[in-house]
């Protein structure tokens, strides 16, 4: 199941995200907006808490341009959202960082980049290894702070 939200800005392009993402077979919750006007951080925390609780794999977070919605996001303890515009730190926010959601912005891209990088971001599986330590690290420093 993949949680997804978004601000007003970003509403038309959560609905392409949606539709692709049914189309392709994934599950899909909707945790907001309605297309009226929100506080985005409000949004990324209810998002947010469906990964970190497990009852959703991964999220994906809408606005303007990705980053109030990775900035209230990476808050929220056991989150590590990125912003992606492009494929390939889609796919390597994956391989590397273990990232367990994508943020997005709907005045960056379109639907079709979006889509691509929403199943790229799903679809890729963390490598481990010696990047497990650096999620440790990192795990380490949200831990102690």
């Amino acid at each position: 199941m993949i949680a997804i939200g978004c601000d007003h800005a970003g509403y038309d392009l959560k609905k392409d995200v949606i539709d692709f993402l049914n189309e392709k077979g994934f599950d899909t919750l909707d945790l907001g907006c309605s297309g009226e006007p929100v506080d985005y951080p409000e949004i990324a925390k209810n998002v947010c808490e469906k990964v970190v609780d497990g009852s959703c794999d991964k999220g994906i977070l809408i606005c303007g341009t990705g980053i109030g919605m990775s900035i209230a996001a990476n808050k929220i303890k056991g989150i590590r959202a990125a912003v992606c515009s492009e494929h390939f730190s889609a796919k390597y926010t994956r391989l590397h960082n273990n990232s367990n959601v994508l943020c997005m912005g709907a005045r960056v891209i379109g639907s079709g980049i979006a889509n691509e990088l929403a199943e790229i971001f799903i679809t890729t599986e963390f490598e481990g290894g010696r990047h497990q330590r650096r999620i440790d690290l990192i795990s380490d420093i949200e831990n102690n702070n």
